[in-house]
């Protein structure tokens, strides 16, 4: 019976139009399966993209809304010899440790299966030299059969089923050699035992087979760590929300039911479901995502929360600005997704050879045993060499070369607070021998400071905070903010361009333009200490002050462009500023070269000369402006903050308030590559010296089951070195 599946809650339409669904796809088991289901379903036409994440079997399609049925699909996928289903991270999980307990399972008949064959085989090896009865071997042979056969007909299920299902839909994967092998193993003992031979494999083969599990689980295991990051952000997104549906009663409703506008309760120990802003309430937070603080910040009425945001101690009622799939939360999720689904050049290497792997390594095992009889073994030895050949070139280790580092790589970058947004992210800043970094929002902090505060009376600060609350300007936000306003003074009118005016306690009070409070000369004398300041002038009755703003430089960014230097790379300032801002920000960070009021075209052409040189280029910057230079460069960051525009076009964006992530993703990305690289290598040493020692009949098919599960099981083990976080 076939059951019909409503794809319209699975979809997701991106901002260009285009659909989206993710497939969980059952069958994966090599980086040839996922070359075959990306071209296949790639070559449908209107299908803009078709990408496979190794790690969860996770398949990612995007394709021209109204042009195709979700559906057609799944249907393809099944012609391939795959099943596929809607995917959902919380049922993929719970799959993925169903397989892991039933390898397990497996791997125990077979191993228990296993160590009582092998009690049965002593006695036949001393047999055989002591002068065993004929009946008895005969006897011992049968009896190992017994146990054998079932438990490989229970433990290979997962190398049998695959292979039938590749061959199937006529065409062949990893497993199909793996299951050839057992077969022949198993038959040719069988037929050894019917015509009464001396020796039959049946402790090899049940041995071969426990071997071959054991990798796989290790292999499973390792590839569900790499997926703990992602699984991680996954449970930060609360799955309900208590809405307020009138001013005294709260109902809980689904996450994806909250719209912007609506109110909802945090209690202490909650996960915020919304970006949003506090309107009523005082609680301790932890927004380490966001910000990269690990201290807890203090929510109070006005603050902003986002989704994923934990309430540590009070209650907080909060208005939604975005929900569900809008929140920072989710583009996050979408970030790391899309860079783990992403190709790069070194896994679309791997990916070509193992796609050559199975017509080669079936056409050498054929030749091996050609080449074996003709040299005069006999059809047994043959046989059981191509086996041991069969076996020992699996192309595990090649297929999990690029994608097991990647993986790693990424959950680490984002750990340190970096989100890659492209595949060859790593590679290409693993390169980079030039840092160009804008000024403004990007060396600073995007928010505006007030520079003078200590200078100014508290209660003065307090009451011009108050008023700043009734005005929308950044400059008197950053009053506000300083003064921890959060109860406007009534009765303000704001004349537009000028300022904000009232009367509080029967006097004028005003804020705004020093000239719209007269206080014109303390306003120059401020701006003569600090040409690169705002200012925003305050007066109440006869007293005036004026208040100097500036962005403040992102506490680290001297310790990160030391550490550049360090490392051999060559920092330099390239901004729209002003002259004096940019060389008081250059000469503070030890930067020698900088160059102010330039166009996003001047910028452009900066990197397009150091390209020319040779120079591999980085690009850090924020702003819209930046975003033909983010584009132009080799390699390209954002922070969290920049423009929608900035964060599409770069290659990674990192979140808080330092700049220590981009040292991070320079000496990570540098780590990673060094890793794929190795890993590769370990690939093609461990074919070059292997296969040689299986055709020249040096290594049994048990011995050749180890080897390539040790392979495999290497790989991973050396990828896993990547989770290390780098110190600035």
């Amino acid at each position: 019976m076939q059951e019909d599946i409503d794809f319209s809650h699975y979809l997701k339409r991106t901002s260009a139009g285009l659909l989206q669904l993710d497939l969980a796809v059952e069958g994966i088991s090599c980086a040839n399966c996922m070359s075959k289901i990306e071209r296949n379903l790639s070559n449908i036409p209107d299908v803009t993209a078709a990408r496979v994440n190794f790690t969860d079997h996770r398949l990612a399609l995007e394709w021209k809304a109204g042009a195709l049925d979700p559906a057609l699909f799944v249907k393809r996928l099944a012609e391939l010899g795959y099943r596929a289903y809607p995917f959902q991270r919380n049922n993929a999980e719970a799959l993925e440790a169903e397989r892991a307990r039933s390898l397990l399972r497996r791997l125990g008949v077979a191993a228990f299966a296993a160590m009582n064959v092998m009690m049965l085989s002593i006695p036949v090896w001393s047999g055989n030299v002591s002068d065993m009865l004929p009946e008895q071997r005969d006897f011992f042979h049968w009896l190992s059969a017994l146990i054998v056969l079932p438990a490989a007909a229970y433990s290979a299920q997962p190398f049998c089923s695959s292979a039938f299902a590749a061959l199937r839909a006529r065409r062949a994967n990893m497993d199909v050699p793996i299951s050839i092998g057992i077969l022949l193993a198993l038959a040719t003992s069988l037929i050894e035992t019917i015509g009464h031979a001396e020796h039959t494999y049946f402790d090899a083969a049940i041995m071969l087979i426990a071997f071959l599990l054991a990798g796989r689980y290790l292999d499973q295991n390792m590839r569900r760590r790499t997926r703990a990051v992602a699984s991680n952000l996954a449970a930060l997104k609360a799955e309900t929300a208590a809405k307020f549906i009138s001013p005294t009663e709260i109902r809980t409703v689904p996450a994806s039911a909250i719209k912007p506008g609506d109110v909802v309760l945090l209690r202490p120990g909650e996960c915020c479901t919304v970006d949003g802003n506090v309107i009523e309430g005082r609680s301790e937070v932890d927004q380490s995502l966001i910000t990269g603080e690990t201290l807890p910040a203090i929510a109070t009425p006005g603050s902003a929360v986002f989704a994923g945001t934990l309430v540590r101690s009070g209650t907080l009622r909060v208005r939604a600005a975005a929900a569900s799939g809008d929140t920072l939360l989710a583009e996050i999720s979408r970030l790391l997704d899309h860079a783990l689904q992403a190709r790069s050049r070194y896994l679309r290497l791997a990916e070509r050879a193992s796609r050559l792997y199975a017509p080669i390594v079936h056409a050498t095992a054929f030749v091996t045993m050609l080449g074996w009889l003709a040299s005069g073994a006999t059809f047994h030895d043959s046989v059981v060499t191509a086996i041991a050949v069969l076996i020992i070139t699996c192309p595990c280790a090649l297929g999990l070369a690029i994608p097991a580092v990647q993986t790693v790589a990424s959950g680490a970058l984002f750990r340190s607070g970096v989100l890659l947004n492209a595949g060859d992210a790593i590679e290409r800043i693993a390169e980079v021998d030039r840092v160009i970094f804008d000024k403004t929002g990007t060396l600073t902090l995007p928010e505006l400071d007030v520079a003078n505060l200590a200078s100014i009376p508290d209660d003065v600060v307090k009451l011009a905070g108050r008023l700043a609350l009734s005005s929308r300007h950044p400059v008197a936000a950053a009053v506000a903010r300083a003064a921890g306003a959060s109860e406007p003074l009534a009765d303000i009118e704001e004349e537009p361009g000028r300022g904000v005016q009232g009367c509080y306690e029967g006097a004028p009070i005003r804020l705004g333009r020093p000239s719209f409070c007269s206080a014109d000369i303390l306003a120059d004398a401020i701006l003569c200490r600090d040409p690169e300041a705002s200012v925003v002038a305050f007066s109440h009755g006869d007293a005036k002050h004026v208040f100097a703003v500036r962005q403040r430089m992102r506490p680290d960014a001297a310790e990160v462009v030391a550490g550049l230097a360090r490392l051999g790379i060559m920092v330099e300032i390239v901004s729209g500023d002003r002259e004096p801002a940019v060389r008081r920000a250059a000469e503070t960070l030890g930067i020698r070269k900088w160059r102010a009021n330039v166009s996003p075209v001047d910028k452009v052409a900066r990197i397009a000369s150091l390209t020319s040189r040779g120079y591999k280029v980085l690009m850090v910057g924020d702003g819209l402006n930046d975003a033909p230079a983010l584009a132009a460069a080799h390699a390209s960051m954002s922070p969290v903050t920049a423009t929608r525009m900035s964060q599409a076009v770069a290659d990674a964006v990192f979140l808080g308030g330092r700049l220590g992530p981009v040292m991070t993703a320079v000496r990570g990305s540098r780590r990673a590559l060094l890793l794929m690289r190795q890993n590769l290598w370990l690939a093609v040493v461990y074919n070059v010296l292997a296969v040689p020692v299986a055709i020249a009949g040096l290594v049994t098919p048990l011995i050749a089951a180890a080897a390539m599960s040790a392979s495999s099981v290497l790989v991973m083990l050396n990828a896993l070195r990547a989770r290390r976080r780098e110190a600035v």
